[in-house]
């Protein structure tokens, strides 16, 4: 496929994404891995978990931050900035149209249900990302852990009302991650030089 074919492509893939995904980024996961690694096959499921990785702990919204970097995989700068205009361009639109006639729009009763009809999906949705990713996820004492303990002090946390941002859990468990990957070749290192 020539690279020209390659960025409409995602162009295109990413409006469709764009446009019939509600909940935000988080929403976006399931039909971004449907598309890109299950249907186009253009990425791995680990590459996908990866860019899900990276996408979450860099600044700015998962649902950009992920069309960003599959398009940038898949046909390079320009792949990066269709795919991005293409998640992009529905939400903006829709948003728009929404603000030029908000308070006569919240007054629908029509609206009002659709609304909590979506909320019920969006949870569906996100729910169904996460259980995708734990069974995705490499079984091992290091992630068990991180898993078990992040969720427990989330579950605390919420209980005893503390405040506490999520991007610190993603801070601590990458830095956790680059502290066990250093000793892990520290102890690599050692071995090697013993014989």
């Amino acid at each position: 496929m020539s690279k020209t074919k390659t960025v409409l492509n995602l162009f295109f893939s990413m409006l469709k994404i764009g446009l019939f995904t509600f909940g935000g980024g988080y929403a976006m996961i399931p039909l971004l891995e449907n598309e890109f690694v299950e249907k186009k096959k253009w990425m791995e499921k680990e590459d996908f978990l990866d860019m899900l990785a990276i996408a979450e702990s860099t600044p700015g919204p998962i649902a950009i931050n992920s069309a960003t970097y599959i398009g940038y995989k898949a046909a390079g700068f320009f792949g990066a900035l269709f795919a991005t205009i293409g998640v992009c361009i529905p939400s903006f639109v829709i948003i728009f149209v929404i603000s030029l006639f908000f308070d006569k729009f919240l007054s629908l009763t029509y609206v009002a249900y659709a609304f909590r009809g979506i909320q019920a999906c969006v949870i569906y949705l996100i729910l169904n990302a996460g259980l995708k990713m734990l069974k995705s996820i490499e079984k091992n004492a290091f992630n068990m852990t991180i898993m078990i303990a992040t969720i427990s002090v989330m579950m605390l946390f919420a209980l005893f009302a503390v405040s506490f941002s999520t991007v610190f859990y993603i801070l601590i468990s990458g830095a956790l991650g680059i502290i066990i990957y250093l000793i892990a070749k520290m102890r690599k290192s050692g071995k090697a030089a013993e014989k």
